[in-house]
């Protein structure tokens, strides 16, 4: 039997040539464990390429932190070593203090108004400057609005006042908590749960959903229903390996991108109210507060961030015409 080398079989249509322009395997980061929402979501994004590619396209998904810190696959997307990440707004807030305008509190005062603004005008305008950074931005998801666990009875934001209050390392989020008058305490999420059943915290700024989920209730004395605060989620690309995509697949990724993120944002409202009939159920009392339970701490934030995030003052504009 004569056989024909690869050459030849190629030369007469035989055998397929290797597609060596198109990636079609690629990677996306998160910080988030596998049963988190974002995580969850990024999965379900995974399925939908493959089904919609014919099996072509293959995402893989690498939670809880695995390619490193966000700042870590941030330096991966620029330089194209990582393809994809969803990522919190902390390292684009600590570089431009504008991308931390949507943890303005009480900005959105539910779900389907943070949903709102996340797809507003000014929010796209933030998303399309992740390009100078060397990133391409899809959209925004989010994490359950922001609520308070407490250690002990608290009834008044006054007692807050000394209080170690464990939060992400975000500049307009740690200024929230200082004007309170509270000591903001960076943590990794990891050693949360330890530090507060020990008290080497006093409280936490979480979501239901993370509170029940890691039973932070559990060594909680209080539970505050605040509301205050957004946490939103970017999902963005490296412009480096984007340019190598074809715009076949440039079309059908962003698509799917788009429709898992809307989805994402909107599932929260359901989400929010499931976690706290849960808590519900606990023996750990849960208070309901609005903005004055804060006092002066939130006016005195706007009056600094609006100086220094001329944006805000565009998305209280929008915020305020819904």
């Amino acid at each position: 039997m004569h056989f024909r080398p690869a050459a030849a079989l190629l030369a007469l249509g035989i055998l397929a040539a290797p597609n060596l322009a198109a990636a079609d395997d690629y990677r996306i980061g998160l910080i988030t464990p596998p049963p988190h929402q974002w995580t969850k979501t990024a999965t379900a994004l995974a399925e939908d390429l493959k089904a919609k590619s014919d099996g072509r396209i293959n995402l893989t998904v690498f939670p809880s932190g695995q390619l490193g810190s966000e700042s870590e696959m941030l330096q991966q997307l620029q330089t194209g070593a990582l393809d994809f990440a969803f990522l919190t707004l902390g390292e684009f807030a600590n570089r431009r203090d504008d991308y931390g305008i949507f943890l303005a509190p009480y900005i959105a005062k539910d779900v389907p108004a943070a949903r709102k603004l996340l797809s507003g005008p000014t929010a796209q305008k933030l998303l399309k400057s992740v390009s100078k950074l060397g990133l391409v931005g899809f959209g925004y998801g989010m994490a359950g609005l922001r609520q308070i666990v407490m250690r002990g009875e608290i009834t008044s934001g006054a007692q807050l006042a000394g209080k170690k209050i464990r939060t992400v390392p975000f500049k307009p989020e740690l200024d929230f908590w200082v004007k309170v008058g509270a000591a903001p305490t960076p943590m990794p999420l990891p050693a949360l749960y330890d530090a507060f059943a020990n008290g080497q915290i006093d409280g936490m700024q979480i979501d239901f959903e993370g509170t029940w989920n890691s039973k932070y209730y559990a060594h909680a004395g209080t539970i505050i229903e605040s509301n205050h605060m957004m946490f939103p989620m970017v999902a963005v690309g490296s412009a480096r390996k984007w340019r190598e995509v074809s715009d076949e697949d440039k079309k059908l990724i962003a698509e799917a991108m788009a429709t898992r993120l809307d989805s994402l944002v909107a599932a929260y409202e359901s989400i929010d109210a499931d976690y706290l009939a849960k808590l519900q159920t606990s023996k750990v009392p849960v208070i309901t507060v609005d903005r004055t339970f804060f006092g002066e701490a939130i006016d005195a934030w706007y009056a600094e961030w609006r100086e220094r995030a001329p944006l805000l003052k565009e998305l209280e504009a929008e915020a305020a015409a819904m």
